[in-house]
């Protein structure tokens, strides 16, 4: 059986700055708030920093060229806002020359850019002064997200302003496990709000720059997904964690975004936290103008049971479990003792559950209630796994069974969902290289393509072949 895709289906693969670019104090880039956190004690796994990484800011031509060799006519990478704007606000010639440099060699090879606004390297001056607690922080985006789209809006067509706003606001403001790492509730849920206020104030600054020199704009943000299930389905209580879960990842930002509110079980879930108190009138208005895409980045599901206390979460309390000397704390606030229950399903090598269907699930629920009522399409922009690579003398990593498993099982997935009437248009691999895995440092694999990072050797592994011929046909063979 051949699985045909939709013939103007787009595929590519995906990267974000810092997990590739090193250079980290070139061309007059500032620290970010990501170069900050790398620097505590007990932050990253290994004691590793994004200094270094790919050396993608080096090597970035015989990257694109790779992209192209392997078969991928799109790739969706990200700009450093520390690069571009090292004061937060003000152009950055140097940095934006760079990235001009890069999109010459994706024209150049006939690869169309996908370009992502923020992954997550705030400069670190701006949260010196509150970072995404901040309202001035949004304002500061918009300026930034300016200074890029005037010079490159005429050449590039596909932009996303925000990536994975979840866990900007919750990992970096509430659980501890990224950038900046602070472990305080009410710090979190004003962070959503300013992230979102963020994409709302870039998203009409952007589309008038469009408006007014005719510029053909494909504009989306891009979130990512956990799809909670009740442990027991007939259980009122795992109905009930599955419910709080899904609003404190999923919901918290897709009605902003498609009804401009907040859901008001999300609401009173995280009263103790304040959500929604920072919004000021107008606002909403602003966050849920008109999008021409979702993109969606799925990893894995999983299934949820409440709290063996009985208590759903105590927002107000500062207890904090020390890992690796750090503070940590549940990144789900107001629901913080909600117990994750394993299903038996297979497993990566970050311990998340490996379960394909979930994933067209996701895709037919967001049609039906958010993107099909709003007309606009779905993007998959990341999905993968990261697996223990074992290598050969040569470097070359047969990932048949386990990342090319996985990229099958859920390529099929999207098959399926685009065949139940969901409208997809496009599907990012995460990622096209082995790469800095934020809190994990250098020890957990994303990568279609092998790194050795003491030689920067790029190898391509079996997947990688296997998607480059998936994309070159528009089709998955059965298997």
């Amino acid at each position: 059986m051949i699985r045909e895709f939709p013939q103007d289906f787009t595929w590519g693969v995906a990267t974000a700055a810092f997990q590739i670019e090193g250079a980290a104090t070139e061309g007059g880039r500032a620290p970010s708030i990501w170069d900050t956190f790398c620097r505590q004690p007990g932050a990253i796994a290994g004691g590793d920093t994004g200094e270094v990484a790919c050396d993608h800011y080096h090597r970035f031509a015989d990257d694109v060229a790779l992209v192209g060799e392997l078969g991928f006519p799109a790739y969706r990478f990200s700009t450093s806002w520390a690069r571009v704007c090292p004061d937060g606000r003000g152009p950055n010639a140097e940095g934006i020359a760079f990235y001009e440099r890069l999109l010459d060699e994706l024209e150049n090879t006939g690869i169309e850019p996908w370009l992502t606004l923020y992954h997550w390297d705030m400069p670190q001056v701006l949260q010196d002064n509150g970072g995404w607690t901040r309202r001035e922080t949004a304002e500061a985006f918009a300026d930034y997200s300016e200074v890029l789209y005037t010079r490159f809006g005429g050449r590039v067509r596909n932009w996303m302003t925000i990536n994975e706003p979840w866990c900007i606001a919750m990992l970096g403001y509430a659980s501890g496990e990224h950038a900046p790492g602070h472990t305080n509730p009410r710090e979190a849920a004003a962070a959503v709000h300013n992230v979102l206020l963020a994409h709302g104030l870039a998203s009409e600054r952007m589309r008038k720059i469009a408006a007014a020199n005719g510029w053909d704009l494909n504009l989306g943000i891009v979130l990512n997904f956990a799809e909670p299930k009740p442990a027991d389905p007939a259980d009122p209580g795992c109905q009930e964690a599955a419910r709080r879960i899904d609003g404190a990842t999923a919901r918290i930002f897709l009605d902003p975004l498609f009804r401009g509110r907040y859901p008001e079980d999300v609401l009173e879930d995280m009263a103790g936290a304040g959500l929604g108190s920072n919004a000021q009138p107008g606002d909403f208005a602003l966050i849920s103008a008109p999008l021409d895409f979702l993109g969606i980045n799925f990893y894995g599901g999983c299934a949820v049971a409440p709290p063996e206390s009985g208590e759903w979460g105590i927002i107000d309390d500062d207890e904090a479990a020390l890992i690796a000397g750090r503070p940590r704390r549940s990144p789900w606030v107001g629901s913080e003792r909600v117990q994750v229950i394993s299903r038996g399903k297979p497993r990566t090598a970050m311990d998340w559950e490996v379960e394909a269907d979930d994933l067209r699930a996701l895709l037919v629920r967001l049609h039906e209630e958010y993107t099909g009522p709003a007309g606009i399409p779905l993007v998959v922009c990341e999905n993968g796994a990261a697996y223990e690579d074992v290598p050969d003398p040569a470097g070359y990593v047969d990932d048949s069974a386990s990342r090319g498993l996985y990229y099958r099982q859920h390529l099929a997935a999207v098959h399926q969902a685009i065949g139940q009437g969901v409208d997809v248009s496009g599907y990012f691999a995460w990622s096209l290289l082995d790469n800095f895995e934020w809190a994990f440092g250098y020890a957990k694999r994303f990568g279609i393509v092998r790194v050795d990072y003491e030689t920067q050797q790029r190898t391509p592994k079996w997947s990688a072949s296997f998607l480059g011929a998936v994309a070159r046909s528009n089709s998955l063979s059965d298997f």
